[in-house]
């Protein structure tokens, strides 16, 4: 039985991708959970997008991340986004690195290479790393 699916319309294709990026993050330590997928769900209904395009946002970026070869591919969506956008973006793979209570090698030295790439200083990535440790960790 065929399923019928909603098209992702052009201008929610920024939101496909910062929804790859997020995945991404989320598999970097080989355990995608239901929370990780919460956590995406949520930052993209705060980016813009409508909840019934959601299943099919996350459906197309699990495509286009098992593709990718780089994850320059989604952060060039990003870079180009209001500050706080970012921010939300930023914090979104803070929640998806601390969701299982704790940060592996792969995950920080993610956030360390997406720092540069998505044009966030060191002081500014830091704050909202310890923002959310202090939010999940009280």
């Amino acid at each position: 039985m065929f399923f019928k699916r909603n098209i992702i319309k052009k201008e929610d294709n920024f939101l496909v991708k910062i929804a790859a990026l997020l995945i991404h993050a989320a598999k970097i330590d080989e355990n995608f959970s239901e929370i990780e997928e919460k956590i995406i769900e949520e930052a993209i209904l705060q980016l813009g997008a409508k909840k019934e395009d959601i299943k099919n946002i996350i459906i197309d970026a699990k495509k286009i991340e098992s593709n990718a070869n780089q994850i320059l591919d989604f952060t060039k969506e990003v870079k180009s986004l209001k500050e706080d956008d970012k921010i939300r973006i930023v914090e979104a793979l803070w929640k998806i690195i601390y969701s299982n209570n704790e940060a592996d090698i792969y995950e920080t030295s993610l956030m360390r290479r997406l720092a540069g790439l998505l044009y966030v200083d060191s002081k500014t990535m830091g704050d909202i790393k310890e923002k959310i440790k202090a939010k999940i960790f009280k």
